[in-house]
């Protein structure tokens, strides 16, 4: 499927989440691990942020989540990993190098998007439309003006599968 083509055909509501106070990297993967519990073979997740806000490590908690056992790392010079050994294979991107949705296109993350959780980070516009239901989190680190290292991460499902989904679900860290 285009992403860009499935983006357009099937505009899907979005709702928003109470957010999640972050304080640590450990918390961060842990809030990962949990969301992991909810994950499906087909769902696509969305990761914004600014650099360094923790998308990869909150990445890294997802393929814990999922049972990976590969060190999960940026794939940011690669553009995507594939993990097979947890109980859904991940689809890992980083769309930051993309030039846009035509280059997102030609990754061709569809072919194994039905049996896979595709995490995206940087691909808010971009691949939307490889799934009609997705989950966007979107994570913020303190400006410079601002004290700590405390993220606050949003979760935002599109589509009644994520609505459904995160309604039970509480973004308190454990």
């Amino acid at each position: 499927m285009n992403a860009a083509r499935g983006a357009e055909a099937g505009a899907v509501a979005r709702t928003a989440v109470p957010t999640a106070e972050v304080a640590t990297a450990g918390r961060m993967r842990e809030l990962g691990a949990r969301l992991a519990e909810l994950l499906r073979p087909g769902d696509l997740v969305v990761l914004s942020g600014p650099l360094g806000a923790g998308k990869t490590v909150l990445a890294q908690g997802i393929a814990a989540g999922l049972g990976v056992r590969e060190t999960v790392t940026s794939p940011t010079f690669v553009i995507a990993r594939v993990y097979l050994d947890g109980r859904i294979p991940l689809v890992h991107v980083d769309a930051y190098r993309l030039g846009g949705a035509a280059e997102a296109d030609d990754l061709d993350l569809d072919a194994d998007a039905e049996s896979s959780v595709t995490v995206v980070e940087w691909g808010a516009g971009l691949v939307e439309g490889l799934a009609q239901d997705h989950l966007e989190i979107v994570v913020a680190r303190p400006t410079a003006v601002e004290s700590g290292e405390t993220r606050t991460v949003r979760l935002h499902a599109y589509g009644p599968s994520w609505t459904d989904r995160l309604r039970a679900f509480s973004t308190a860290t454990p």
